[in-house]
């Protein structure tokens, strides 16, 4: 199996320094494609594709899981050639949560390694960015409002000191904003509020079960609706979500859909993996068991 690993040699934080001290030995065992501008992951993935790779191994965070999961679908052929794999390596690395990735680079290394291949659901979205309309892929889940605000509020250098405390403070201060007003209709069903979530896998923002019937092989997206989104909400689900894991029942709508559209009539950010990429409107879809991934 040819690999090949992108990663950005800039990265700060503990987890990027350990990785640095395995490169000689990661450097015999696959390719290296070295990232200095966002965006690059997206363009090597893509290289790394039509150069041949068998598995192409996203080094970082969920953002470069997601730059690396585009560039796989930029080649019309991408998702039939090529494995997508993780060595998790960001500040809360959900998706790898959620394939129960070893946190331990050896170890996460070593499933790598292994080469078990598992298909999972492929979802995308299609919303305005700069005037045109454009398609993104998504691995693990998507925003609309208030956590894709928080997201264009985050200052990186806090969320490089203070990881995902950076986001709580930033959502903090999103709430201080008008509320978006979002209606979100899939599977003859509607819901509007001020945040509306998506769903792949069960896990949000690290081990928050927001969608615990999430399943990322059943063909469907899980779409969760919080009807206000204020400081009442904040105090009603804040205690829930840090002592159990999870929202406190009747907290959000919530359905099932093998595909959405999200609108607003006012101008509302979109995120997908926790990276902003455009505003609504935004039409959602998936693709069963379409990506195959590297897992233990």
């Amino acid at each position: 199996m040819r690999r090949c690993v992108i990663f950005n040699p800039s990265a700060k934080g503990e987890k990027a320094k350990r990785f640095r001290r395995h490169l000689d030995e990661i450097a015999t065992q696959s390719t290296l494609k070295l990232t200095t501008a966002p965006g690059d992951a997206r363009r090597l993935a893509a290289e790394a594709v039509t150069e041949g790779f068998d598995i192409v191994v996203a080094a970082g965070g969920d953002g470069t899981v997601n730059e690396v999961l585009n560039g796989i679908g930029d080649d019309p052929d991408g998702f039939e050639r090529t494995c997508l794999a993780v060595l998790p390596l960001g500040t809360v690395n959900v998706f790898a949560r959620e394939l129960a990735l070893p946190s331990k680079l050896p170890l996460a290394w070593k499933t790598i390694l292994n080469g078990h291949e598992t298909l999972i659901d492929l979802p995308s979205v299609e919303c305005a960015v700069n005037g045109s309309r454009r398609l993104w892929y998504f691995a693990q889940l998507a925003g609309a409002g208030l956590d894709a605000r928080a997201i264009e509020l985050v200052q990186w250098e806090l969320k490089k000191k203070f990881g995902p405390l950076a986001y709580v403070l930033a959502g903090l201060q999103a709430l201080w904003g008008a509320p978006s007003q979002i209606t979100a209709v899939g599977a003859s069903q509607a819901a509007t509020g001020g945040l509306v979530l998506i769903g792949n896998g069960r896990l949000y923002g690290g081990h928050f079960r927001i969608f615990p019937k999430a399943d990322l092989r059943d063909g469907l997206l899980e779409v969760c609706v919080f009807p206000r989104v204020n400081w009442l909400t904040l105090a009603h689900c804040g205690p829930h979500l840090l002592l159990r894991g999870r929202l406190p029942a009747r907290a959000t709508t919530a359905f099932q859909a093998k595909s959405l559209t999200l609108t607003s009539p006012t101008p509302a950010p979109v995120e997908v993996d926790g990276e902003l990429i455009g505003h609504l409107p935004a039409t959602f879809s998936v693709a069963r068991k379409r990506l195959r991934v590297i897992g233990p």
